[in-house]
């Protein structure tokens, strides 16, 4: 109970000690500035290159989100127009139909698999000498185009991940440049007031603030991507499952009139 009313006291004083703080390093070290162009200028050109290599990171991985987001919306809206047509003209037996739909749902995942399932279908449907063969075929063919539509959902998110995991040890380089300066200020001038150390101090706080601040929504959007590619690849295999049945009715019932 006393350890966490002492905490409790603590942090409702902080942000007073941190007022202090930052307001005495400002009487110390009237020229230090802490707007953006203050601070980028008090910085070493180690830690400029760190931030220029950070917002490097941040543009691609807000480039990626972007282009991933278009995708998989364009993806998700065909496919709900898709699936009933082709449902539909499947039922009827038309599986020239059922491919001209597919081909004009180019951004459709389900498109896309269901595209190549019955073009191999309808490739062996007349020339088939061994039984089962269009069947295997076709499923084949599904699992290739499985796969090929798999990783083009997954495009980008790799270095999505790499960017998430990576972007706060860049920071926490530029955090101990930033340190490393502080020491050097406190070396120079033989003084170790807050204004001494204040630049270095504040070049590693900005460092290591924005290392989290690029690789914070890089890894949040990567998992919410991967999952949405899971739930894509299950309604692929759901569709390639259901196409692989109508296959095999199909064969019976031609099998059966002969």
């Amino acid at each position: 109970m006393l350890v966490a009313n002492i905490a409790t006291l603590t942090l409702a004083k902080a942000h007073m000690f941190a007022f202090w703080l930052f307001q005495q390093a400002a009487d110390d070290a009237g020229t230090i500035g802490w707007d953006p162009i203050h601070l980028w200028k008090q910085m070493s050109w180690v830690a400029q290159v760190v931030v220029i290599i950070l917002f490097i990171m941040s543009a691609w991985s807000i480039g990626v989100m972007i282009d991933r987001w278009i995708a998989f919306s364009a993806a998700r809206k065909q496919s709900r127009q898709f699936a009933p047509v082709v449902a539909g003209a499947l039922r009827e037996g038309k599986l020239d139909e059922a491919i001209r739909v597919a081909e004009r749902n180019k951004k459709s995942h389900l498109a896309k698999v269901v595209t190549a399932g019955l073009q191999e279908f309808k490739a062996h449907g007349e020339s088939t000498e061994i039984p089962g063969e269009q069947i295997e075929a076709s499923k084949r063919a599904l699992e290739r185009a499985e796969a090929i539509v798999h990783a083009e959902l997954k495009r980008g998110l790799g270095g999505l991940a790499t960017i998430g995991s990576t972007a706060p040890f860049v920071g926490l380089f530029g955090t101990v440049i930033g340190i490393l300066n502080a020491f050097k200020k406190i070396s120079e001038q033989k003084a170790t007031g807050l204004g001494a150390v204040a630049g270095g101090i504040s070049e590693a706080l900005v460092t290591t603030a924005l290392g989290l601040f690029v690789a914070i929504p890089a890894v949040m959007m990567f998992n919410y991507f991967t999952g949405k590619v899971e739930a894509f690849d299950v309604e692929m295999d759901n569709s390639s499952s259901e196409l692989v049945d109508y296959f095999l009715k199909r064969t019976a019932g031609s099998a059966v009139r002969r």
